[in-house]
């Protein structure tokens, strides 16, 4: 009666033994031949801080290039642009109407990567009927390389 019983339980287990072991070699060839690849998965998106919208962005091997759209309510000029693993622009005096757009090509060494995640900051001035003061947007960036 006794082995009746651990026979049972034997084969129980070893079912699910085999079952699990048959899941996990599917898992395991998924992920070699890339299909469960994280990088296809990543989000891309920009964002900054309220005030300076990033409407569009793309990351090449060589260069970072965004879209920023003033939403401020005012004129702006923008004289520094600074992004991770990208050459700083600084001393630049770009104008940018209120709701106008500006598209600011970066630079950038992102070679052996296949995704681009990093800082991205726009420092500007305001008007002097505004304050006149300099300010800086901090954001982020994360997209593929194309």
């Amino acid at each position: 009666m006794m082995n009746r019983k651990s026979q049972a339980a034997m084969e129980f287990l070893m079912t699910y033994g085999w079952a699990i072991l048959v899941v996990l070699v599917a898992v395991g060839a998924l992920a070699y031949f890339g299909v469960l690849s994280p990088d296809k998965f990543l989000p891309a998106k920009c964002t900054l801080q309220a005030g300076i919208g990033c409407i569009d962005h793309k990351a090449t091997s060589t260069a970072l290039n965004v879209v920023l759209l003033n939403s401020l309510g005012f004129d702006l000029t923008i004289t520094d642009l600074k992004a991770s693993q990208c050459t700083a622009q600084t001393g630049l005096s770009v104008s940018l109407l209120n709701g106008g757009r500006y598209t600011a090509n970066m630079v950038c060494v992102n070679s052996g990567s296949s995704k681009y995640n990093g800082q991205f900051n726009v420092t500007y001035t305001t008007p002097s009927d505004a304050g006149g003061l300099s300010h800086t947007n901090v954001g982020q960036v994360t997209t593929r390389i194309e």
